[in-house]
């Protein structure tokens, strides 16, 4: 009858050993994170400059209306969602050098001027910011020589990201809709 006992007796104190290893291995994990959520992390700002190219005409547009507001009399399309892939690049040309890509939306969210809701990843492609992005939020009211939106994130080198964005139209064509605007960010990131 004894060994019939050990048997489950060994399983047992086995099965206590490994549990108690296991929340201890557990337990150091935990403790080594709070380790390292306690240091301080260094901030940084970035300054970067690029150019937002925002095509809606031709052949390959850029900026796509995806909605329009139904029996909508505003003069300024309100209601109205553009989705954007827009090319950033480090010069005033659309044959610049490419540096990312405005991804996102923006829709008019002003009845009585041109206000839109910007709702943007920048992701870039190019040097040291290489697979980061940064997301702008904010008012950008487009007919203003300047605009300021809000970084509110971001990924990559950008991971807790905040700060501003500011934008001027750097060109506009009225006949079309293209536009070129100049865009100044200054973001504070670890």
């Amino acid at each position: 009858m004894a060994s019939s006992l050990l048997p489950k007796c060994s399983t047992t104190i086995f099965l206590s050993c490994f549990l108690f290893l296991l929340a201890a291995a557990v337990d150091a994990k935990l403790v080594h994170s709070q380790r390292v959520l306690r240091r301080p992390l260094k901030e940084k700002m970035s300054h970067l400059h690029f150019y937002f190219h925002d095509i809606v005409s031709g052949r390959n547009p850029t900026a796509v209306t995806v909605a329009v507001a139904k029996n909508s009399t505003s003069l300024t399309g309100f209601g109205d969602i553009v989705m954007i892939d827009d090319p950033l690049t480090d010069g005033p040309e659309l044959s610049s050098k490419l540096v990312g890509r405005a991804q996102g939306l923006y829709a008019s969210a002003g009845l009585q001027d041109l206000s839109l809701l910007m709702a943007v990843n920048y992701v870039f492609m190019e040097g040291k910011y290489n697979g980061s992005s940064l997301s702008i939020l904010g008012r950008n009211m487009a007919m203003r020589p300047v605009r300021e939106m809000a970084v509110v994130g971001g990924s990559g080198l950008f991971r807790m990201a905040r700060g501003y964005a500011v934008a001027r139209t750097h060109w506009f064509d009225a006949n079309t809709g293209d536009a070129t605007v100049e865009y100044n960010v200054y973001v504070v990131h670890y």
